[in-house]
């Protein structure tokens, strides 16, 4: 028997057991901590492999049956590493893997051979002109991979890193992966994009999974299927020219983006910066507000108000801002005409031809350089200059507008915005920009398809899409989804390209305007000009920098033939990648279809929500 003794200790012990029991919450209450170490593991040990196997890449000659096998090795590490990687360290991860054209630094204004992952693509599979040379460019490629080597090493992986990394790989996936746009000699690029995706799988099973099963089985379960999908879609048929992207990024890539913003949202251990290019909100990369216009708006003029946005927009109208009052903007941009003008090129305060074709406003936020030759490098500079140019506005941006400044109901407004009674056009270019940033337009016919709202897509349409992501090689140049050539992930740069445009439909003569060539008179920019959008290009015409093909039709053709150098000119620094597309009238048409699904003016539903 027990004694008394016993007994009360019993009690006692029953009691604290108890009051333990009370005031422990229940185990499944716990919130899982997430473990980033495994995951930035995994990174780092395939930036390793990258290094490891140029090394032996460097063993072996470029035609030798190893060369291959070491860069497809060499490629597929790196796809794996790439989004740690490349986020930490975007010029050199870029680089790393980027175009292989020479390149003008921006400090020294040097010129700079390519190197490269493709570099190295081209001297493998289409034979090294130069061995020595090829050895030289596989050890400066190294060389980048080593600083991306030591990036990783030594910056640890964290919520904010993972999410943003992980956003931007999706975006190359759609922009780079299955447009050949990665890998345009070895056609790797399909391949590629199933074992990115697989990655992405094995490092959110490596980090986040656990947190988000305690939270919502469904949605891990949502999110894994959708990235199974999507893989064995390609692995069906991962032949280049006939892949078909138009299914793929609507049925199985779109669903692996909702899938990706429910997991971030599950998670609940990182709100969205608003620093970045995307509206990490998004459920796919094709909404009317899948991008961040403040990330590509000028510092010092983000968030405007509603007021100074309604200032710009009258004083887009308003003839009064330029000297003789001759001149707005609206006399190029004109609304009805999606915010062109239809002309060849439009007429200067004399009433003599503009040099250039007057390109569209809508969407023109999204870039990083202005002017048919990218000379301004953001929205306002660009305005500024036309401000300042003898044959528009002809006015400083230092002085301000006699007529305006008469105007009371101006003059308050401007008073509203800017809290100040000096008036300048410093601050009207401020107000103009405003405006301008707002004519964005992402409802087309090919956002609603892409969407999923509808699927209204003809034939071909869908074999247009194919064709202009694929085998016509448009999107290596106009990425997806902006259609430009804002460069995709981090859209920090707008490239340029010579293309050979001629100087008449006749094409028998090349256009003699240099473009960018005039900045710093480098053989490799001779006649070289931004890439621009496509969006809204069925309803723009005339094309090209200098308004020389009246159709679409037109247009196709000249890339058909391999611009100017397929037409004879001489262009040894021709950047388009092929010399004939060879393309028949049934695909040419096809083309011409799907580029008129992306017209989309209906810009003022934007600026008055």
């Amino acid at each position: 028997m027990y004694s008394t003794k016993h007994l009360v200790t019993g009690l006692l012990v029953c009691l604290i057991l108890a009051s333990c029991k009370e005031n422990k919450p229940a185990l499944e209450n716990y919130e899982i901590a997430v473990d980033w170490q495994p995951a930035h593991q995994y990174y780092f040990k395939h930036i390793n492999e990258t290094a490891a196997y140029l090394d032996s890449l460097n063993g072996v000659s470029s035609s030798d049956s190893l060369a291959k096998i070491y860069f497809i090795k060499a490629r597929e590490a790196f796809k794996k590493a790439e989004p740690y990687a490349s986020y930490l360290n975007p010029p050199v991860g870029h680089q790393a893997n980027g175009p292989a054209l020479p390149r003008l630094t921006d400090d020294t204004q040097r010129v700079l051979q390519p190197i490269g992952l493709q570099r190295l693509e081209e001297s493998i599979y289409e034979g090294a002109e130069d061995e020595a040379l090829f050895k030289h460019e596989l050890k400066l490629t190294r060389g980048l991979i080593s600083v991306l080597q030591k990036n990783v090493g030594q910056r640890q992986l964290d919520a904010q890193r993972f999410f943003i990394a992980t956003h931007q790989q999706l975006m190359r996936v759609l922009s780079f992966g299955i447009s050949g746009f990665d890998t345009p000699v070895s056609g790797l690029g399909l391949k590629e994009t199933a074992q990115s995706l697989e990655s992405l799988k094995t490092v959110y099973e490596l980090s986040l999974q656990e947190l988000i099963k305690q939270k919502d089985k469904q949605t891990d379960q949502k999110f894994t299927e959708a990235i199974d999908a999507a893989v064995a879609f390609i692995r069906k048929d991962t032949d280049f020219e006939t892949f078909d992207r138009y299914t793929f990024v609507r049925d199985y890539l779109n669903p692996v983006t909702r899938a990706w913003v429910e997991i971030r949202k599950t998670a609940a251990i990182w709100e969205p910066v608003n620093t970045q290019a995307y509206n990490f909100d998004a459920p796919t990369f094709f909404e009317n507000n899948s991008f961040n216009v403040e990330f590509f708006r000028r510092v010092t003029n983000r968030n405007p108000s509603e007021a100074q946005i309604a200032l710009g927009k009258r004083l887009f109208f308003d003839v009064k801002l330029s000297k003789d009052g001759s001149m707005a903007c609206a006399t190029c941009h004109i609304p009805e005409k999606a915010y062109a003008d239809g002309l060849v090129t439009n007429f200067s305060n004399a009433g003599t031809s503009l040099k250039r074709n007057s390109p569209t406003l809508i969407n023109s936020v999204f870039q990083q350089a202005f002017f048919w030759e990218g000379r301004a490098p953001d929205l306002m500079a660009q305005i500024s200059g036309v401000f300042t140019n003898a044959e528009e506005f002809n006015s400083s941006v230092h002085e301000f507008s006699e007529e305006i400044l008469q105007d009371s109901a101006y003059v308050e407004a401007f008073q509203e915005v800017f809290d100040t009674k000096k008036l300048t056009n410093d601050q009207a270019i401020m107000a103009l920009s405003s405006y301008i940033s707002t004519l964005n337009a992402f409802d087309s016919k090919f956002d609603r398809n892409m969407r999923g709202e509808e699927d209204s897509f003809t034939e071909s349409e869908k074999l247009g899409m194919n064709l202009f992501m694929g085998k016509a090689l448009c999107a290596t140049c106009h990425f997806m989804p902006l259609t430009g050539g804002t460069v995709p992930p981090f859209f920090a740069e707008t490239e340029k390209e010579v293309i050979g445009v001629p100087e008449t439909a006749a094409n028998k003569q090349l256009d003699d305007d240099l473009g960018f060539y005039f900045m710093y008179e480098e053989p490799i920019q001779r006649g070289m000009f931004k890439t621009p959008t496509v969006r809204n290009a069925g309803v723009t015409a005339p094309y090209m920098h200098n308004g020389v093909y009246a159709t679409l039709e037109e247009v196709m053709d000249f890339y058909n033939k391999g611009g100017g150098a397929g037409l004879g000119f001489e262009l040894p620094h021709q950047t388009l990648p092929f010399d004939n597309l060879q393309l028949d009238a049934k695909e040419l048409q096809a083309l011409t279809d799907f580029v008129r699904t992306l017209t989309d003016t209906d810009v003022e539903s934007e600026y008055s929500n």
